[in-house]
């Protein structure tokens, strides 16, 4: 989708949005790979802090006219029920 923003985005929401993005799925591969379950469950909290934040830049990016964010944002919202639901699993294994 940045792919289609104007040029002048390109180190502004491009840049800060693909950042964002890429640290979702590393913190979660970083906290699979933890032994303890509260490391574990750091890790995919830690993750919660990106995908709010491309909650924030799919928000801009429609505001500001530069896509259609609907599937987007729906897919988000389902990436952070897997990910409640996969931290509240780990969590309650750990008591």
């Amino acid at each position: 989708m940045t792919l289609t923003f104007p040029d002048s985005e390109k180190f502004g929401l491009t840049s800060q949005f693909r950042r964002a993005a890429v640290s979702i799925p590393a913190n979660i591969a970083e906290g699979y790979g933890k032994r303890s379950a509260a490391d574990k469950a750091r890790f995919y909290n830690i993750a919660q802090g990106p995908l709010n934040e491309c909650r924030y830049y799919l928000r801009l990016t429609k505001d500001l006219g530069y896509a259609d964010t609907q599937s987007f944002s729906n897919q988000l919202n389902e990436i952070g029920k897997m990910l409640r639901s996969y931290t509240n699993k780990v969590l309650s294994s750990w008591k």
